[in-house]
């Protein structure tokens, strides 16, 4: 049933992607999949108005979250983890502690479906987009209103923050890919599609660049400091759904109607591999955070985990800054001018290693603490948030109750 068919001929590590897992629970269609960022957690939305949180430790039971009235049709993690937001046909937003418990808070965030959720890179804030034509920000604490864009003028699929959070695109059925600038709430560059809409778009790690995927079974890479093309993808025979960025930026991965999981090598601008697991189309796609693996959803109600991979060399990379180049490449078909984004050469590496793995460790060490710190604040917003509704709950049914009281105390009187 699954399995990977190695297209090019490159060999970049001695394995070809592989399926590890795959989870069972979902009752209709997936929608959407984000792992945590330690990958002790998987979270998954469908069309069965459910969201799952899946352990990627064995023997671990999955929560099942029910909350949603209709489809849940986008969940992403928080940066730290810590919390998953999740956007519904039934036109809310809910923010869930991703333990036993599964406590959420709930606000109605537009006037039609929520397609698209995510965090910014600094936890602070949430973007959402709607069949309501409109993007909208807010605060994550106290779910607070910031601002709206309302410059499209369809259905809006998809809406992400750069990584630096300074700008947002978005993508909608009116053809259009949206630049705006997240200060000043101004649309500062519309990319239009003339063959199809687009389901999905996402920022390049260096935030020099968006991937597109479309309704005309492509995928379109722009820059989006020059506004132009860089790379256009023409591998599937079917419906582009959805895309994710490989964390090196080296890689790109696509799942479409035509069954197929895609891996793009973005540096030489050709298809690396073809994925075939999902039983009718595959709808969702995305990379762990450090991109050691990723996960699918599909139409067959499965979600699938697979072993990446694909550059061994590329993870270790990850997390460190990597240098953009400015100049723009004459082919659209090459990014290596683009981003120094190449392996570091063999010698020096060893000296290089160990001059650096006392100062890793420190890194890894206060990094861990900051995340455990980070975490433990979610949380304790998350349930101010909690005994804040249900404080307004209770003030509520107190209040009917003293109503109630003085109408009796009225009728008496008569």
């Amino acid at each position: 049933m699954s399995g990977a068919s190695q297209i090019s001929t490159k060999r970049t590590s001695d394995e070809d992607p592989s399926l590890e897992k795959h989870f069972k629970g979902h009752r209709d269609a997936i929608t959407s999949v984000d792992f945590s960022l330690n990958k002790k957690q998987l979270a998954s939305g469908s069309m069965d108005s459910c969201l799952m949180i899946w352990s990627m430790r064995p023997q671990m039971r999955a929560y099942r979250f029910v909350g949603h009235k209709d489809a849940v049709m986008c969940v992403q993690f928080s940066p730290s983890g810590h919390l998953v937001a999740s956007g519904s046909k039934d036109k809310t937003v809910r923010l869930w502690v991703p333990n036993v418990k599964g406590e959420s808070t709930v606000f109605k965030a537009h006037t039609a479906t929520v397609r698209s959720v995510q965090f910014s890179s600094d936890g602070q804030s949430l973007v959402t987009a709607s069949d309501d034509k409109t993007v909208k920000v807010w605060t994550v604490h106290r779910q607070k209103f910031l601002f709206s864009l309302s410059q499209h003028i369809n259905w809006v699929r998809c809406a992400k923050f750069s990584p630096d959070g300074r700008l947002i695109a978005s993508a909608s059925d009116d053809k259009t890919i949206k630049l705006w600038d997240k200060t000043s709430r101004e649309c500062i560059h519309s990319f239009c599609e003339h063959g199809g809409f687009v389901n999905h778009v996402d920022f390049h790690p260096s935030g020099t660049c968006i991937a597109a995927a479309g309704t005309d079974n492509t995928v379109k890479v722009w820059d989006v400091r020059m506004n132009r093309l860089l790379q256009h993808y023409q591998v599937h025979s079917a419906v582009v759904n959805c895309l994710s960025f490989h964390p090196s930026g080296n890689y790109l991965i696509t799942a479409s109607n035509d069954s197929t999981l895609k891996i793009l090598d973005l540096l030489e601008g050709r298809l690396l591999y073809t994925l075939h697991g999902h039983q009718g189309p595959a709808t969702c796609v995305a990379f762990s955070r450090t991109g050691d693996f990723f996960a699918s959803g599909g139409s067959d109600e499965q979600v699938m985990v697979w072993k990446t991979n694909v550059d061994a060399a590329d993870y270790g990379n990850v997390l460190k800054t990597q240098k953009y180049a400015t100049n723009v490449p004459g082919t659209l078909h090459n990014l290596q001018s683009e981003m120094d984004c190449g392996d570091p050469p063999e010698k020096n590496k060893t000296q290089e290693s160990a001059r650096n793995q006392h100062q890793q460790e420190e890194e890894t060490s206060l990094a861990d603490t900051l995340e455990h710190i980070v975490g433990q604040l979610d949380v304790l917003t998350q349930t101010v948030s909690i005994l804040e509704q249900r404080l307004t709950l209770t003030e509520d049914k107190l209040k009917e109750c003293l109503e109630n009281q003085q109408k009796l105390m009225h009728g008496k009187e008569n």
